[in-house]
């Protein structure tokens, strides 16, 4: 089963990274690291009370790669691993006319794939030059938990099975890239990450029996980073 989630992501990272020796020259690829603030998005009934009860702090690290096709203009991928994730309360009926309060604690984990065009202004000093990124990225989760727990007490499964495998986000981002010398660069800059697919794979939807409950990732970021 792991083979077959993470051999697209191997066929990406091969077209990457093993690519002629012309293309290569064009490329760019460094690391880079993002501290950021995640919450998680509801769409419900008002009858459920879903609210969002405060972000969690995260973290994301990973490779990054350019592909320059002009002076100003690239196609932007890597390889990232994020968090993401946040608290929602609701209310829910176990029994028929009885509503109790509910609180969970979600945190996910995910390999992300950027899939971004990238747009560079000339330089504003020297060695200076600003970025404008947008596209979207193709998400694998890794690992969930829920109050801080991998394994629900009460069926004894794990947390994943609560929160759909793939999502897809959109990513929009802006910063500065500074050139220290002939090949390497420091950049720094913001983003914002917006899921746009369900994360729930049905747990919170058959336990209101409503398929129009949804869950969806967002976050802010700050990238800090290094190219080669």
């Amino acid at each position: 089963m792991k083979m077959i989630r993470f051999t697209p992501l191997v066929f990406i990272l091969a077209a990457l990274f093993f690519c002629s020796q012309e293309a290569s020259a064009q490329v760019e690829i460094g690391v880079k690291v993002s501290p950021s603030v995640t919450s998680t998005r509801t769409i419900a009934r008002d009858q459920y009370n879903f609210k969002n009860d405060g972000a969690s702090a995260a973290f994301g690290m990973g490779i990054i790669a350019d592909y320059f096709f002009g002076a100003n203009y690239a196609f932007g991928s890597g390889l990232l691993y994020s968090t993401k994730g946040g608290e929602v309360s609701y209310d829910y009926s176990p029994v028929a006319g009885t509503f109790l309060r509910a609180s969970d604690d979600i945190n996910l984990q995910y390999l992300e794939i950027p899939l971004t065009l990238k747009l560079f202004t000339n330089e504003i000093s020297s060695g200076t030059r600003l970025y404008f990124q947008a596209g979207g990225s193709l998400n694998t989760m890794l690992a969930a938990k829920v109050n801080d727990r991998k394994v629900d007490n009460n069926s004894g499964d794990r947390y994943t099975k609560r929160f759909n495998t793939f999502e897809i986000a959109a990513l929009l981002a802006a910063g500065a890239e500074w050139q220290l010398g002939q090949s390497t660069k420091l950049f720094g800059g913001i983003s914002y990450h917006r899921g746009l697919t369900d994360i729930d794979n049905n747990y919170y939807s058959d336990l209101f029996s409503d398929k129009k409950v949804e869950l969806k990732n967002s976050s802010f970021a700050l990238d800090f980073g290094i190219k080669f």
